[in-house]
């Protein structure tokens, strides 16, 4: 019984320190954890690097790469062409709150407005979502922000 609990805390620590390793701002945090290659790789094409390394805070709601492989195919290819700039710029900061959000302080029925002008909304029920995409590992901390990852893209209304 010792050994189980002393199990479970440890793991429950190894993967809690990723959200409390806040040394690095949120795109050096995205490129750490791994899997949000595409993710940077739109920032990058987007020329929103400066910003997000900027001095925030800001709450971003990171879609994996398994998340962006959903998309139809040929989508992520076509969007970080130049001349997709301004459409891409649209879906990536539609995927950032300005502030800090913390997990906690998220609510069902939540509306929280992007740095693109529209809201997403977060419901709780169930368990926690934006949008509708499934927050699958929430308060990662990063020294200007917070990510929360999630399991899908999510669009603005266009």
């Amino acid at each position: 019984m010792i050994r189980r609990t002393f199990l479970a805390l440890s793991t429950a620590m190894a993967l809690s320190l990723p959200a409390h390793a806040a040394d690095m701002d949120i795109v050096d945090t995205a490129i750490a954890a791994g899997d949000f290659t595409t993710l940077v790789a739109a920032v990058q094409a987007a020329g929103l690097v400066d910003t997000l390394k900027g001095d925030g805070p800001f709450t971003v709601f990171a879609p994996t790469d398994a998340a962006f492989a959903a998309l139809p195919a040929g989508t992520v290819d076509d969007l970080l062409k130049p001349e997709n700039k301004d459409k891409l710029t649209a879906i990536l900061t539609y995927h950032v709150v300005p502030g800090k959000v913390m997990s906690t302080d998220l609510s069902n029925n939540m509306m929280a407005k992007t740095a693109q002008g529209s809201e997403v909304t977060i419901t709780t029920d169930g368990g926690a979502k934006v949008d509708g995409a499934n927050i699958t590992a929430a308060d990662i901390e990063a020294t200007n922000g917070v990510i929360h990852v999630i399991d899908a893209v999510i669009l603005p209304k266009m």
